[in-house]
């Protein structure tokens, strides 16, 4: 394959991978009124009167019995409990992940659940611990916050890292440019990664994210504009030829392509 052909091949790649961000950044963006809405709801409903016939918006703890539970350990399915009602009814519900409390259920245990809108939407096992069930309310818009951010920022330069170069094929300094470009996106999708990471460690509120992610998008797109500006110029370009050293007669070094007299 040739060079132009590899160039070539190099930015359709690029050009989807940004496509591929962006539509997945936006979808993202998107559930995060929802997710921040549905949260919002859950945590203002009152508990229940009494036991709701019909799917409602109070919350209701039902006593259940673990009939079975299996962790899945090793395996693509998710976690899954099947628990009985007082009247032998049983109940499945499904988990994101096996701790704390599905990887500790046995049969016969004595359970908790927190119903809401029809669904066990949280598991509470005799010791007092909770886990919520994959039909919870909280979908953690932390994570899609950080999720868009990151491709809708990387996917944009990446876009336009690819473009750049269709409109002026051939010309190195602006091949260079793009390239530039292309890579401080990357950087600046990473900043929002180990943001949303260093939220989700520390407890950190939702509005933390754009406020450290921020700061350090603007110093990249500092930079990035800095480095863009300085490939255009040629001052990234490395023309200079190889100087080679060559013993002279008298032992002396002297510089191959330097002029002497």
């Amino acid at each position: 394959m040739g060079s132009g052909e590899h160039k070539a091949v190099q930015t359709v790649v690029w050009l989807l991978i940004a496509v591929v961000a962006l539509v997945m950044g936006v979808v993202t963006a998107f559930e995060v009124r929802g997710a921040l809405e549905r949260e919002r709801e859950f945590r203002a409903a009152p508990a229940c009167a009494s036991v709701p016939v019909k799917a409602s918006g109070c919350l209701w703890e039902q006593k259940f019995t673990v009939r079975k539970a299996d962790a899945h350990r090793g395996e693509r399915a998710s976690p899954e409990a099947e628990l009985l009602l007082p009247s032998g009814k049983p109940w499945e519900v499904t988990f994101q992940q096996t701790d704390p409390v599905v990887s500790e259920m046995e049969p016969g245990d004595k359970v908790v659940g927190l119903i809401w809108h029809g669904h066990v939407v949280e598991v509470r096992d005799a010791g007092g611990r909770r886990q919520e069930t994959s039909s919870g309310p909280l979908e953690w818009p932390e994570d899609r916050l950080g999720g868009a951010l990151a491709c809708i920022s990387f996917g944009l330069t990446a876009l336009v890292g690819g473009l750049w170069p269709l409109f002026v094929p051939g010309n190195r300094r602006h091949a260079a440019a793009a390239a530039t470009v292309r890579r401080h996106g990357v950087g600046m999708g990473v900043a929002a990664i180990l943001t949303l990471w260093a939220q989700a460690a520390n407890d950190w509120p939702l509005w933390a994210i754009p406020a450290i992610w921020g700061p350090l998008a603007l110093l990249l797109l500092a930079s990035m504009v800095a480095f863009a500006i300085a490939a255009l110029r040629g001052d990234l370009d490395d023309d200079a030829p190889p100087t080679h050293v060559v013993g002279g007669p008298d032992g002396t070094a002297t510089g191959a392509g330097s002029g002497h007299s």
